[in-house]
């Protein structure tokens, strides 16, 4: 049975680790160079990064960060935010990036992904999907839409059908963040996990809401996801990554131990 794997997120605005709730009030709350190494020293299987305001501010990612982390841990760890063509991609990756997460420029212009899996390998594409609960209608039938730029702009686009299609243009793994959930604690949105998770073949991310570890749980099993991605539960001290995989173990998860 293959490892669950548990995934920190840094969202970065400016160069500097900020969390918010629902993609709003965001709040400055460290260096995420540092954070990383923590983490990685802690035993994170991997780590994500966002640069949350690249495209709505429609600038590059943060390169110089990016070759700060890729200096400091040994993990894969996966960049997003700003990407929006094949030359961006590549940048993140030979600043030391194993992965590259296309989003809001991915929904602009699909045929990045089957660019960028073509180029790299679809290893390297992760197709990233921001989500609202919507009213269920003949555009939305699951009730779940894509919405890009930060929260800021719905697509009319349904979250299982986008999905499908980010995986028959190459992307090798969805992270899909539930906003409804981002940053409350209260656990996943396991409806939209279990729905993607079931709709694709490829490993899908669970994002939003961890605050405790029996939501990350929750997420590989009733979700049906390959891992859960965490934030506010780490950044704030609340636990730490030992003792949230000691706790997943001993509820029959396989992950990789590391103690």
């Amino acid at each position: 049975m293959l490892s669950k794997r548990i995934i920190p997120c840094l969202d970065v605005r400016n160069g500097k680790l900020t969390k918010g709730v629902k993609f709003k009030g965001n709040v400055d709350i460290g260096d995420p160079v540092e954070t990383a190494k923590k983490y990685y020293e802690e035993g994170a299987d991997e780590i994500v990064f966002y640069d949350i305001t690249a495209s709505a501010e429609a600038r590059g990612i943060f390169l110089d960060v990016v070759e700060k982390v890729a200096s400091q841990i040994f993990i894969p760890f996966s960049v997003g935010g700003g990407i929006n063509t094949v030359k961006d991609m590549r940048d993140v990756l030979l600043a030391g990036a194993e992965k590259v997460s296309v989003n809001s420029g991915a929904v602009k212009n699909p045929d990045i992904i089957s660019e960028g899996a073509t180029q790299f390998g679809s290893q390297c594409v992760v197709l990233g999907m921001d989500v609202k609960r919507v009213e269920k209608s003949e555009k939305i039938p699951s009730g779940f839409e894509i919405v890009i730029h930060g929260g800021r702009k719905y697509m009319g686009i349904d979250a299982l059908e986008w999905a499908k299609t980010g995986e028959a243009l190459g992307a090798g793994e969805i992270c899909l963040n539930s906003i409804d959930a981002d940053g409350t604690k209260d656990g996943y949105d396991l409806e939209l996990t279990r729905l993607v998770s079931e709709a694709v073949h490829i490993p899908v991310i669970a994002s939003g809401g961890a605050g405790h570890p029996s939501h990350m749980v929750d997420a590989v099993s009733k979700g049906k996801a390959s891992a859960a991605l965490i934030a506010s539960i780490v950044h704030y001290g609340e636990w730490d990554i030992p003792a949230i995989k000691k706790y997943m173990t001993n509820k029959g998860v396989v992950t990789r131990n590391i103690w």
